[in-house]
C-alpha cells in the first residue's frame, strides 16, 4: 500500500478503500512505467520524461 501511496501521493485511507485486485494492478502499472523510464545498458542514457513513453492499454 505504501508503494501506491508514494507514486500517486493518494492517503491510506483511499488506498485502503481499493480491493486487493485493484491495489495489485497499481502496483504493476506503477512497476511497468519505473521501467520504461529506467535507463538500461541497451538503451539510451537519457533520462526519460513518462510523455515519452507509448503506453499499451491491456
Amino acid at each position: 500500500m505504501s508503494f501506491i501511496s508514494y507514486y500517486f501521493h493518494w492517503s491510506n485511507s483511499e488506498v485502503e478503500s481499493l480491493e486487493h485486485n485493484v491495489r495489485r494492478r497499481w502496483c504493476s502499472e506503477i512497476s511497468s512505467i519505473n521501467t520504461a523510464l529506467t535507463p538500461s545498458e541497451n538503451r539510451s542514457k537519457k533520462e526519460k520524461s513518462i510523455l515519452d513513453i507509448n503506453f499499451k492499454p491491456r
